[in-house]
């Protein structure tokens, strides 16, 4: 048995002294004050640090097969990355080839994610429609704990579904009591521009953003949420990046449509200048999909999760190395979409949100954890401290400091996105099923130590 001690618990609705008690089977048994150790139990030390409830992240690609290369970090390497941050489970994608069973492909990215360090989920996308996609949609909610479907609005003539086809899974995520989630892009509109663009000789990074302009987003974000409530389906947007996009969540949810939004650090800390640097390949790095946008978007973001009308955190952590991002050296469009993120969520949110005052600790808690847990329909076992919970922690020391580098981080991949940023707030030990997994700069991930997490549906 494992006994934390000394330690302020905080939870995404309060903080509180107690000590916390987790068996051998990996679950938490008490949280109060004064246990006293069970003979034979380990103990350790919390006084001065937050026990929180260990991150997940819940829009991560791993091992990931897109445009034309397949993302570096693998589900052992990616997780244990992710524990060395303190996030303790991620939420993955399916993502079928086109004509490709869905629960075909499902079985193929179960047996990928065998290797993984931390417990795991997956979202399912839609990538084209028959009677084949419908059935196995309801296979994969009835038996397979799936409770998610994923829709790209982008990547024409590669990932992209239209409206007829979206509004088909809609309605049939409805049927089964599922969340539907979306990447808002207007892909037609994309594949114009970057024809327009290449035609005069716009090849290099520069031209990404360019490509995808934030109304894009913010009209694909409306027509998505308009799509949904014609089936009354939950709609979840991952990876907002746009004023206009947030706002139309925030109109919708006042309306009292469910919809959520999920932000990406990255979005809240980058600008668009990161595209201008004359060396192709610093530039490159950052080409991810939405781009990094003005500046001017920021507050936006920010003021969207400290008001709870965007709930989520995640990374879109999708790693590409060097000589994969080169590719696309003579075509921007060739470039692998994606970026490195999952071990550093945590830190960068807590840096630049909670020490900066514009989120409390306990909203951290939320956006990090437990939201994520609500709204996929984990919450009885994840993102919570108390009896029974899955004994998936954090201790966190919000006065030490780190700072982020490519040499010393965990992640599969010869760069990073926060390369020589100094972090104030940092995971001291993780705890993944009651075993610490991460003790101050000790990673002890066990591959194939995860398991899967199956996600009941919401129907009654």
């Amino acid at each position: 048995m494992l006994l934390i001690k000394g330690g302020t618990v905080v939870t995404s609705e309060r903080s509180f002294s107690a000590d916390i008690l987790c068996t051998t089977d990996g679950k938490i048994a008490a949280v109060r004050k004064d246990i006293e150790p069970p003979i034979g139990s380990e103990i350790v030390d919390a006084h001065g640090l937050l026990v929180m409830p260990g991150g997940i992240d819940p829009h991560t690609h791993m091992e990931m097969p897109f445009m034309g290369t397949t993302s570096s970090d693998d589900f052992y390497t990616g997780t244990a990355a992710g524990l060395a941050g303190g996030t303790t489970s991620i939420i993955d994608f399916v993502i079928p080839e086109v004509g490709q069973s869905l629960f075909g492909a499902w079985r193929e990215w179960r047996r990928k994610a065998e290797k993984s360090a931390t417990d795991y989920g997956f979202h399912v996308a839609v990538t084209h429609w028959d009677e084949k996609v419908s059935q196995d949609m309801g296979t994969l909610v009835r038996e397979c704990g799936v409770n998610s479907f994923k829709h790209f609005m982008a990547y024409k003539n590669a990932l992209m579904v239209n409206d007829e086809i979206f509004l088909k899974s809609l309605h049939r995520a409805s049927d089964l009591g599922a969340v539907c989630t979306v990447h808002a892009e207007n892909g037609d509109v994309i594949s114009f521009l970057q024809q327009s663009l290449l035609e005069r000789g716009s090849t290099g990074p520069e031209a990404h953003p360019l490509s995808r302009p934030d109304t894009i987003e913010g009209e694909a974000a409306q027509r998505a949420i308009a799509l949904a409530a014609i089936s009354h389906t939950p709609l979840y947007i991952v990876h907002v990046s746009t004023r206009q996009a947030a706002l139309a969540i925030a109109e919708a949810r006042l309306r009292g449509q469910p919809v959520y939004g999920e932000v990406l650090p990255q979005h809240l800390i980058f600008d668009e200048s990161v595209y201008q640097s004359p060396d192709w390949l610093s530039a490159a790095r950052y080409v991810m999909s939405p781009p990094f946008r003005d500046q001017s978007h920021q507050e936006a973001l920010w003021g969207g999760l400290s008001s709870g009308q965007l709930q989520t955190t995640a990374t879109d952590h999708c790693c590409f190395c060097a000589k994969q991002k080169e590719v696309g050296l003579n075509d921007f469009t060739k470039i692998p979409n994606g970026v490195p993120g999952i071990e550093d969520r945590m830190s960068i949110l807590w840096h630049y949100g909670v020490n900066q005052k514009k989120i409390t600790q306990e909203q951290f808690v939320a956006l990090t954890s437990t939201n994520t847990a609500r709204i996929f329909n984990l919450h009885t076992r994840k993102g919570i401290i108390g009896e029974g919970a899955d004994a998936d922690l954090v201790l966190w020391d919000p006065a030490s400091t780190r700072t982020i580098s490519a040499k010393t981080h965990h992640q599969n991949v010869d760069y990073n996105i926060y390369e020589g940023i100094t972090v104030t707030g940092v995971a001291k030990k993780t705890i993944s099923r009651g075993k610490i997994v991460w003790d101050d700069g000790v990673l002890r991930a066990e591959r194939g130590a995860g398991q899967y997490i199956e996600r009941a549906s919401f129907k009654a």
